[in-house]
């Protein structure tokens, strides 16, 4: 009898993996901050992780762009750029304590398992 690491890690390996890739496109919006015309973009988590939970396919960035959403501005710029630096920093910040949350959650699991196998 085999463990199967995606039933007993829940929700929380997807989690890590859409928060990673969420990291990855925040810091593209920040370091696009001062680039004319620039759309900030972002992903739907809930919505993309609540489809994977479903089994309906892969995560949201499995599939190429075509899951990521414009981020409509607070105060739009004369330039067309619709970075605004203190929401992406904010949204940067909760996404890490976000990560770091599913990454305890994990570790807590995985040793539950070590200590379950080593028959503790």
């Amino acid at each position: 009898m085999g463990i199967h690491f995606d039933k007993a890690l829940g929700v929380h390996a997807d989690a890590l993996r859409l928060r990673a890739d969420r990291t990855k496109i925040i810091a593209s919006n920040l370091a696009n901050e001062s680039t004319p015309g620039y759309q900030a973009r972002d992903i739907d988590f809930a919505a993309s992780l609540g489809q994977r939970q479903a089994g309906e396919g892969p995560l949201a960035l499995d599939t190429g762009d075509g899951d990521l959403l414009y981020r409509v501005p607070n105060h739009p710029s004369q330039d067309g750029n619709t970075v605004e630096l203190g929401v992406e920093q904010s949204l940067f910040s909760q996404n890490a304590s976000d990560f770091q949350t599913s990454l305890t959650f994990t570790n807590m699991k995985l040793k539950g398992l070590a200590k379950a196998i080593a028959g503790q």
